[in-house]
């Protein structure tokens, strides 16, 4: 049990951690939201598409996905529009100044439809996340394989609201925007480089 829990946590860690569109786009909506709160559709939305990959992923639908080459195709065609948009949206975004107590450059349903994008029509999201955890979790079954399963689950909820925390504090001590406006253009170039990158796997 303890095994799985460990596997679990050290694997999802290791999946997340690296610099990828979703953790750049939630680390950037904390920062510029007015409050941490304003943030918050964002991270939901990111930790529930990795949960739902998941559990897709343990119920052996990775099998399913992996075998049809169209099926992959079609995915990786819609997320890199989705992408190619997203990056411009988020280069021509002015970041709001700390005394901008009002408007921002994305409401809430901004937040979910990009969110949801990166997380679900993201090429590592869906081979990473399917094929990987999928594959790990074939070594465990009953209550080991949930105990694998929600470890997993609980890290990226976890990883999520910290990100959108640390960009949060970094917005504050960036009051005039500036420092902001240059990680907009670089998330802008990471997410532009996802989609290239998707574009030749189609």
């Amino acid at each position: 049990m303890i095994e799985a829990i460990i596997h679990g946590v050290i694997l999802a860690f290791g999946l997340i951690l690296p610099l990828g569109v979703q953790n750049v786009f939630v680390f950037n909506q904390g920062a510029i939201q007015p409050t941490f709160l304003r943030a918050v559709p964002v991270v939901i939305t990111a930790a529930v598409c990795d949960t739902l990959l998941i559990l897709l992923a343990v119920l052996g639908v990775s099998l399913f996905i992996l075998t049809f080459a169209w099926l992959k195709t079609v995915l990786f065609g819609i997320g890199f529009f989705f992408l190619v948009y997203m990056g411009w949206v988020i280069w021509r975004s002015e970041p709001l100044k700390v005394n901008e107590a009002e408007a921002t450059s994305f409401s809430p349903k901004k937040q979910i439809l990009f969110a949801a994008s990166v997380s679900l029509f993201n090429p590592h999201a869906i081979l990473d996340t399917i094929g990987v955890i999928g594959t790990n979790s074939l070594g465990y079954s009953g209550e080991e394989k949930w105990v694998f399963t929600l470890a997993t689950i609980i890290v990226s909820w976890i990883w999520f609201m910290g990100l959108a925390l640390a960009g949060r504090s970094l917005g504050k001590l960036d009051s005039g925007g500036g420092l902001m406006k240059r990680i907009n253009r670089f998330s802008a170039l990471v997410i532009w480089g996802v989609a290239v990158y998707m574009l030749t796997k189609i």
